[in-house]
């Protein structure tokens, strides 16, 4: 006869003609005598093979002689003494069945018995042997002793890794030393572990009360104590996940509840052999504006950056992809960091390592191993406050940390040490009642936002007034970048642990002394305006010359017919000179409505308003008529007022203009305004760079050079 079940209790008998079953149908346990013996063992063999083919004995050196044998997880009340005589044979026989017990006992001692439902409530135990599976296999509940530890923890493990490994433990600093440890649910709704004494080692510490308590593993790896009739997570009376270990699994909620005051954070293991506290901790930090922090101790080791709606700006690599999305949450009750498995079947975990690593980990089936995706710290700039205040790390430099544009090292010495920790000071201390500015910093891991404050409507342009209202405020910057770029970020103290991140970094505008602005954006701006003019002189120069030495020719074809006399008024000179009666007639007696604007060489006349009506010929002297150089000199008209165009970002650079003059193939855009017309707002700039400003001022001045 067969037991339906696999598994036997301390209330039932496997007598010699009864056998266990193994849930599949696999293998069969029971009494048999090997080959023409009519000895009695207890062995395992296959099921499903006709030919009874035994793979495990128990009682291999201790045969029993007859069929009145039974297995107990108990001791055994022998009663079948009756034919037997005598107080030598009944200790003989107490002793033979009692050693039987003590194989067999150790049989299912060293192999664990799995409960075939995930929840037990108040009537049940859960032993040292025994576990508890959730509904879907993925994860196992039970007692285990992690390395060479000798120690015994309640803990939670996957359950389809071949590798054991634990995802959560309940008395991480109340081992048990022993295998006598219990685990069960007792009224009126608490989970606790007992020791050999009876003795609560560990415990949920709850004190809300339900009517009916279970303890539940949930496929996801949350053990929960709720009420056996209500399945609403809302009402757990006590979840695992609230309480982490090292990992943090898909759908736990990494952060802070202000309703309950309650953090979960991951906080490392001491060491393969020990699970209870180690150094370090990784927490998502909601001060100032949500950023993930580890920690060593009190002392901040590393910091992602803040969230920017779509990731944390440290690290940019770490975007939703085909294996996991992530969000973070953020609103009056709560702040928390969460992520999902896309594809379920894939297994997935984020740890904090002994030594204080942060990493992302997958199963590889394949090669039944973890693998590494990610981690962090990743490199040198990683570390929290490398470089100090106003000084940006750069992995790629071989100096590391560098001052910030217009800034520089507080600590001279030290700096030339490579010790960067004074960080830098701005070279021009601001002057907030004399007035500030913002010059933009761009592709950053944004600093420190410990001590920041947010606005989640607010444009940048709003962000500005507000930080420029407040000398405290030292900069600010967009919130989320999701949508184009929304919202206001604010620092108030000093800017610490910037890292260049390049294509994936975010902007920052830092208040500054409004001299920096000046001596920034002023010299650039001149020195732009001076190489246009330059390079408009040059062109009219050569259009000039051309003209000249056509109408050269044309005087001496005409000379040699007899038929003109031009006289110059000075031999050494191959241009025409005009009088003043000339220019005061081709000027309207220098009419404002024919002057264009007034550089460095004077008033400008008459050029742009002729091509914006498509005129530019009439530049062209009369004696060149229809000539092949008619539309060389147009095009370099064209050419010229390109370069003196008001916005400088429109003016071609020094090779594009090369590029223009020597190849007639190259479409030329068409010219916009001059920067004669109106001068330019300097102080609205933004930029450590070049800037979207209006056009160009005339202030500059020109030295001409004589032999003395």
């Amino acid at each position: 006869m067969s037991f339906a079940m696999d598994t036997i209790n301390s209330t039932q008998v496997l007598g010699d003609g009864e056998t266990m079953l193994s849930s599949g149908g696999n293998f069969e346990l029971g009494f048999f005598s090997p080959g023409n013996s009519k000895n009695r063992y207890v062995g395992i063999w296959y099921k499903k093979v006709t030919v009874r083919t035994v793979v495990w004995v128990a009682n291999r050196e201790i045969p029993l002689t007859n069929t009145s044998a039974s297995i107990y997880r108990q001791p055994i009340r022998i009663s079948n003494f009756e034919r037997r005589k005598g107080r030598e044979t009944m200790k003989t026989i107490f002793n033979e069945y009692h050693f039987l017990l003590l194989i067999i006992t150790s049989l299912f001692s060293t192999q664990r018995i799995s409960f075939a439902m995930d929840t037990i409530n108040s009537t049940q135990d859960l032993g040292d042997n025994e576990t508890m599976l959730s509904s879907g296999g993925n994860f196992e509940l039970g007692f285990f002793s992690p390395g060479n530890s000798k120690n015994r923890y309640v803990g939670i493990w996957y359950k389809k890794v071949t590798v054991r490994t634990v995802v959560w433990v309940a008395n991480r600093e109340t081992p048990l030393t022993n295998t006598s440890g219990v685990l069960k649910v007792i009224k009126p709704g608490i989970l606790v572990i007992l020791n050999e004494a009876n003795d609560i080692i560990w415990s949920t510490n709850t004190s809300t009360t339900v009517e009916i308590p279970v303890a539940q593993l949930l496929d996801s790896g949350n053990l929960v104590l709720k009420d056996a009739n209500d399945d609403n997570p809302k009402n757990f009376v006590w979840q695992s996940f609230n309480y982490p270990s090292d990992t943090l699994l898909p759908g736990m909620k990494f952060g802070w509840d202000y309703t309950t005051g309650r953090e979960v954070y991951l906080s490392s293991w001491k060491s393969n052999d020990d699970p209870s506290l180690g150094d370090f901790t990784y927490h998502c930090d909601p001060s100032g504006y949500p950023q993930n922090v580890l920690k060593k101790g009190a002392v901040t080791q590393f910091r992602t950056g803040p969230w920017n709606g779509l990731y944390f700006g440290g690290k940019p690599n770490l975007q939703n992809n085909p294996i996991y999305t992530f969000r973070l949450v953020i609103n009056k009750n709560e702040v928390y960091y969460e992520y999902e498995l896309v594809n379920k079947s894939v297994i997935s975990r984020k740890t904090l390592s002994q030594n204080g690593v942060a990493q992302r980990l997958g199963w590889v089936e394949r090669t039944q191993s973890w693998v590494v995706y990610h981690s962090s710290p990743t490199d040198d700039c990683d570390i929290y406050k490398l470089c100090g205040a106003y000084s940006s790390c750069n992995i790629a430099d071989s100096t590391v940390c560098g001052c910030l544009n217009k800034f520089l090292p507080k600590d001279p010495q030290g700096w030339d040490r490579a010790d960067w920790s004074n960080g830098c000071v701005r070279r021009i201390p601001l002057n907030c009642q004399n007035g500030d500015v913002f010059l933009k910093y761009p592709s950053i891991k944004l600093p420190d936002t410990r001590s920041s404050w947010y606005n989640k409507s607010m444009s940048l342009q709003e962000c500005k007034v507000l930080c420029l209202e407040n000398c405290s405020c030292m900069a600010y910057s967009s919130l989320d970048i999701s949508r184009g770029g929304n919202g206001c970020l604010l620092w108030f103290a000093d800017l610490v642990d910037i890292k260049e991140v390049f294509a994936e970094g975010q902007d920052i505008y830092i208040r500054m002394a409004s001299s920096e602005l000046d001596s920034k954006g002023r010299r650039p701006e001149i020195l732009i305006v001076s190489l246009s003019l330059v390079m408009g002189i040059v062109l009219i120069g050569v259009s000039l010359m051309l003209c000249s030495q056509r109408r050269k020719k044309i005087v001496h074809q005409l000379r040699k017919r007899g038929g003109l006399n031009l006289e110059y008024g000075n031999d050494h000179n191959e241009l025409p000179q005009f009088d003043l009666n000339t220019i005061t007639k081709a000027t309207d007696n220098f009419s404002i409505n024919k002057k264009l604007g007034e550089g460095g060489f004077g008033p400008v006349y008459k050029a742009w308003l002729l091509y914006r009506e498509e005129k530019s010929s009439e530049l062209v002297d009369s004696c060149l008529g229809n000539s092949r150089y008619l539309s060389e000199v147009a095009r370099s008209i064209h050419i010229g007022l390109l370069c003196v165009q008001q916005c400088p970002e429109d003016r071609p650079s020094m090779s594009s203009v090369v590029l223009m003059l020597a190849n007639e193939d190259v479409l030329l855009p068409q010219a916009k305004q001059p920067g004669f017309f109106t001068g330019r707002d300097i102080l609205n700039a933004e930029t450590s760079g070049s800037s979207n400003a209006a056009g160009s001022t005339n202030e500059m001045t020109v030295t001409l050079l004589h032999p003395r």
